[in-house]
């Protein structure tokens, strides 16, 4: 996702340093180069010698050791991210002090920003650093946490660095084009849970990869992002609204609760079609069950297809084999205006893996066949295919 691109990674002094070694590593995994900053107080946290050996590049902390290096790393970076941020350094740049080598290189850097935070959370609460924060904020600077824990001096608050995949993914959010920027997107992912007792449930095998996918692809080009989610074991993608359900009656209150806020409506989540017409309050005897009644639940994408207005409606059908016929049926039944069609019979397209075979069909009946790829570039290819459509 960052294939090509130069990041700068200032490097401060936090115990929250060594977490820098392994942000240059997975911003390398994206295909970054990474070349690293580092003030003096940060080498007493964690030797240059450590971020030299990941990024196979020279770490430089001496303002005075070249005398151009402060413009010349700045001129051939696309991105200046500092992690950790110290309270000291984020009062000396939004001051626009200049007495080390990280602070010269970002009074001579014009381009995009991230700063990640890191400190006692007395300090992060200071008066005097949350006007700077929020002035960094205001001028366009991303701001990535910092999170509420347990600190390194042992008391608990808001101070530590973000985790470094939140980091990575604002990273490459900041350098993605925001072309869906004031769009906001309400996609469902993963599968709902109805209970038979305290104990089993009916459901299905999704993971909610594709979802999540959505979310993240969707959020990363600037859109504002809604996320409903069954039960799933992934983490929520970071700078959405985020809602945790169960059922599908959870899920259908959930949808219809922030329809009117949504330009577009992704219902990528695999609600289950059948519930128990009774759930029983204690546990069942395995000997007690010879008979279990179902009833069937809510279609929750053919009800918002009767109520969805302007709003751009797309629905998924997971089929044994690739049945065209049969999704076209169903996106004119529920009154769609895309299909995304994958069959779950093909090696690579099935629940619960990290890459997708898919046909995107529209209303005028047109078909769009796309090989095995990654779920994260199936989502921006729906994404794509949404902006054009509603485009015209």
């Amino acid at each position: 996702m960052l294939s090509g691109s130069n990041i700068l990674l200032g490097i401060t002094g936090s115990i929250a340093a060594y977490k820098a070694a392994d942000l240059a590593r997975r911003l390398m995994d994206e295909g970054a180069k990474v070349r690293v900053v580092m003030t003096e107080a940060a080498c007493r946290f964690i030797p240059p010698y450590t971020l030299e050996a990941i990024t196979g590049d020279a770490v430089h902390v001496d303002l005075f050791k070249d005398p151009y290096s402060h413009i010349n790393l700045s001129a051939q970076s696309d991105l200046f991210i500092i992690a950790p941020a110290t309270a000291n350094t984020i009062n000396k740049l939004a001051c626009g002090l200049a007495d080390n080598l990280l602070s010269n290189l970002w009074l001579t850097y014009d381009g995009p920003s991230l700063i990640a935070p890191a400190m006692n959370f007395r300090m992060y609460n200071n008066r005097t650093v949350q006007a700077n924060i929020r002035n960094f904020k205001k001028s366009g600077i991303e701001i990535v946490g910092p999170a509420k824990g347990d600190l390194a001096c042992g008391e608990e608050g808001e101070g530590r660095m973000s985790e470094v995949s939140e980091i990575v993914e604002a990273a490459i959010s900041v350098l993605t084009l925001h072309d869906l920027a004031g769009q906001t997107i309400l996609i469902t992912a993963g599968p709902t849970q109805e209970p038979i007792d305290p104990v089993r449930y009916i459901s299905n095998r999704s993971s909610g990869k594709m979802g999540y996918a959505l979310a993240m692809a969707a959020r990363r080009r600037g859109a504002e992002v809604i996320l409903i989610s069954g039960p799933s074991s992934l983490n929520p993608p970071h700078g959405m609204k985020f809602e945790s359900v169960e059922t599908s009656g959870d899920m259908e209150k959930a949808v219809f609760k922030y329809l009117e806020k949504a330009d577009t409506v992704i219902m990528s989540a695999a609600v289950s079609d059948f519930r128990a017409d009774v759930t029983a309050k204690n546990k069942l005897d395995k000997s007690d069950i010879n008979l279990l009644k179902l009833k069937k639940t809510t279609d929750i994408l053919k009800k918002l297809g009767t109520k969805k207005g302007k709003r751009f409606l797309v629905g998924f059908a997971a089929e044994s084999g690739k049945n065209v016929s049969r999704a076209a049926a169903k996106l004119k039944e529920k009154k769609l205006d895309l299909m995304v069609l994958n069959d779950i019979s093909q090696e690579g397209a099935g629940f619960d893996t990290d890459t997708n075979i898919v046909t995107l069909i529209n209303k005028k009946g047109d078909v769009e066949d796309y090989p095995l790829m990654k779920k994260i570039d199936v989502a921006h290819i729906i994404l794509d295919r949404i902006k054009i459509t509603k485009g015209k």
